[in-house]
């Protein structure tokens, strides 16, 4: 299989994390969905990443559609339940940490791509993100678990993490860990695992 995409993408990074830890090979090609947009468009029509371009080159977007796919070869080793409300809890917490990390994307570009901010949309943004890390934390709060659901990694533990990073690499006044100190301690023990040193890449502004 074929990876495409830059590890300080927190959806790309989720991806290689849930690769790494289901024993998966892959070649991991770091294109830029700016300067390498023309290699990844034939994999890709939207130059979007992550894109895995599967054995039999049937090329699969999106973090959500990849890692689903992943899961169901994985079967009894998937990093989430297959069915049920196990399952529905864990979707719901991925579903609001890839949602911050995309109003985090779109802020980024916002500030560095326009020479015209919109304040309105800005605002709308650090409103919604900010919401969001109100609501993780007091889901992770009322669990006393080693992770979010349980003694093991899940998706949900990766996606909030890589979120997290990219959150305070790209926006660092955006996260203190004086304001969600439980996100905080939930994201330094994520990134102290193996894994997540190994599949890293600091946040660099696209050129």
């Amino acid at each position: 299989m074929i990876l495409i995409g830059q590890y300080d993408s927190p959806f790309v990074r989720r991806v290689g994390i849930a690769l790494h830890l289901y024993g998966m090979a892959f070649e991991h090609r770091p294109w830029s969905t700016f300067s390498d947009a023309d290699r990844i468009a034939p994999f890709n029509p939207l130059r979007r990443v992550p894109t895995l371009v599967l054995d039999d080159g049937e090329a699969l977007i999106e973090s959500a559609a990849i890692l689903d796919h992943l899961d169901e070869v994985a079967d009894r080793a998937a990093l989430i339940p297959d069915r049920g409300p196990g399952r529905r809890r864990a979707l719901k917490v991925c579903a609001l940490a890839t949602g911050l990390a995309d109003k985090a994307v779109s802020l980024f570009y916002e500030r560095a791509l326009h020479e015209q901010i919109s304040p309105r949309w800005s605002e709308r943004c650090e409103l919604q993100i900010g919401a969001v890390l109100g609501a993780l934390e007091a889901d992770r709060a009322g669990r006393a678990s080693a992770f979010w659901f349980g003694d093991a990694l899940g998706h949900a533990d990766i996606a909030v993490a890589c979120a997290l990073r990219f959150l305070g690499e790209a926006h660092p006044k955006l996260l203190r860990r004086e304001a969600w100190p439980r996100l905080a301690a939930h994201a330094e023990q994520c990134e102290a695992m193996e894994v997540f040193r190994t599949v890293a890449q600091p946040f660099a502004a696209p050129g």
